[in-house]
C-alpha cells in the first residue's frame, strides 16, 4: 500500500541566532565569569533540499538550551543554501536561511568565518553532488574549521573527499547504499563519530548526543547534564550505541537460537551460507531449524533469509547508482535474472522498475510533494 501526502508549506524566517531572549540573558544556573573571554562557536547548518527537519531541530535546540543555561550566546548559528533560498525539509515545511555559499565563502576568511560547517540532509541526499559545495567543504576544513553532518549528510562529505580513511556515521538505512559508493570511507552503524575533527551523526535524536558531547569539550560535564534535565533527557548516549532496536525487540521474537540465526544471515548476505552451516554454527539440525521458523516466523528459514537479501538489495537500487547486476552480486544472488525473478516475485515489479518508481518520487518531491 502506498500513499502521498501533500506537503504543508511553512515559512519560518530566521536570523543569526543564540536562542537566548533579553529575559535570559545574564539567568545563568553557571557560574560563568569573565564572559567576554569565554568560548565560542559560530555554527553554519548548511540546508540541503528535502533535510530532515528532527535531527536539525535536536541538534539547534541543544546548542539554545546550553545558551540558556550558561547566560550568554557560547553558541551562534546561521543558515545557508546553496543560492541563499528558503529550503524545504522533508515534512515540507520551508526555512528562510541567512547565507548563501557564495557568502560563505566570503565569510572563510573574514571575522563571519565559523568554527564549525554542519550539512542537513535527508532523503533523496544521493542526488545533491554540488561541485561548488563540495571545494567549499574541502576548504573550509582545510583552513581548520570543524565539519559535519546531520543524518545522510556524510554522503555529501565522502563526495568532498573528506572522508576518505575516516570514520562516519550515517543513518542505518542508508549505510549498505553508503558503503558500496564509498568504500574509502569506515563507516559504522554507530550514533555519530568525531575523527579529526569530522563529526558525522546518523540523525534522528542522535543529533542531540553529538551536540551534547561537544558541549562536555567545551564546557565539561556538569553543563552537559544541566541540558538534559531541560530536555527531560535521561542520559547522555555512548556515540557506539546501536541505532536500531535490538532483534529481539525489533522482530519480536524471544527463541534465543532464532535470534542467533538471523544474526548470522544478515551478516552474511553477500556470500550466504548454506542452512547445514547455519545448523553446525548453532548446534541445531536442518530439521529443527526448519521448524523453529515455522513456528517463530511463519515461513522457511530459506525464504526468511531470501527476503532479507531482497530488502539490502532494495536499499541499493534506490540509494545508489550500482548497476542491477552489482546489486545481485552484492545481494548473493547468482545472476542478475535469478535476482530479478525473485525480486518480482517479492515485490510485484523488477529492480529496473523500482529504480523508475524512485526516480518518479523524486520529481514529484521536487514539486513540494512529501512521499
Amino acid at each position: 500500500m502506498s500513499f502521498s501526502v501533500t506537503a504543508f508549506r511553512v515559512n519560518v524566517a530566521f536570523k543569526e541566532t543564540t536562542g537566548l531572549t533579553a529575559a535570559s540573558e545574564g539567568n545563568s544556573d553557571m557560574d560563568i565569569t569573565n564572559r567576554g573571554h569565554a568560548k565560542k562557536r559560530a555554527l553554519v547548518f548548511f540546508l540541503v533540499p528535502h533535510f530532515t527537519m528532527l535531527p536539525f531541530a535536536a541538534a539547534v535546540e541543544t546548542l539554545r538550551i546550553a545558551n540558556r543555561m550558561l547566560g550568554y550566546a557560547a553558541y551562534t548559528w546561521r543558515l545557508c543554501s546553496v543560492d541563499g533560498e528558503k529550503v524545504y525539509s522533508s515534512s515540507g515545511i520551508g526555512l528562510e536561511v541567512n547565507s548563501s555559499l557564495a557568502d560563505e565563502r566570503r565569510h572563510l576568511s573574514g571575522e563571519h568565518r565559523p568554527s564549525m560547517v554542519l550539512m542537513c540532509s535527508g532523503i533523496y541526499v544521493e542526488e545533491f553532488n554540488n561541485k561548488s559545495v563540495n571545494a567549499w567543504l574541502r576548504e573550509t576544513y582545510n583552513r581548520g574549521t570543524a565539519v559535519g553532518s546531520l543524518c545522510t549528510g556524510a554522503h555529501i562529505l565522502a563526495q568532498a573527499g573528506l572522508l576518505n580513511g575516516k570514520r562516519c556515521a550515517i543513518h542505518w538505512e542508508n549505510l549498505p547504499g553508503f558503503a558500496e559508493a564509498f568504500p574509502q570511507a569506515e563507516v559504522y552503524a554507530d550514533l555519530y563519530e568525531v575523527d579529526s575533527n569530522l563529526y558525522t551523526c546518523a540523525g534522528g535524536t542522535a543529533s542531540l548526543d553529538m551536540m551534547l558531547n561537544l558541549i562536555g569539550q567545551d564546557f565539561g560535564d556538569n553543563l552537559v547534564n544541566r541540558v538534559c534535565e531541560q530536555q527531560l533527557t535521561d542520559r547522555v548516549r555512548n556515540p557506539h550505541d546501536r541505532q536500531r532496536l535490538p532483534l529481539r525487540a525489533r522482530l519480536g521474537v524471544q527463541n534465543s537460537k532464532v535470534l542467533q540465526i538471523i544474526e548470522l544471515m544478515e551478516n552474511n548476505l553477500a556470500e550466504p551460507l548454506s542452512l547445514v552451516e547455519i545448523a553446525d554454527d548453532v548446534g541445531l539440525s536442518r530439521r529443527q531449524i526448519e521448524r523453529l521458523f515455522r513456528q517463530e516466523m511463519g515461513r522457511s528459514p530459506a525464504r526468511y533469509y531470501l527476503e532479507i537479501r531482497l530488502d539490502r538489495a532494495r536499499h541499493l537500487l534506490v540509494q545508489s547508482s550500482m548497476p542491477v547486476v552489482e546489486v545481485a552480486v552484492a545481494c548473493g544472488f547468482v545472476s542478475a535474472s535469478h535476482f530479478s525473478k525473485c525480486y518480482r516475485e517479492v515485490y510485484n515489479r523488477s529492480p529496473q522498475q523500482e529504480r523508475a518508481e524512485r526516480k518518479l518520487s523524486l520529481n514529484t518531491a521536487r514539486t513540494g510533494v512529501v512521499v
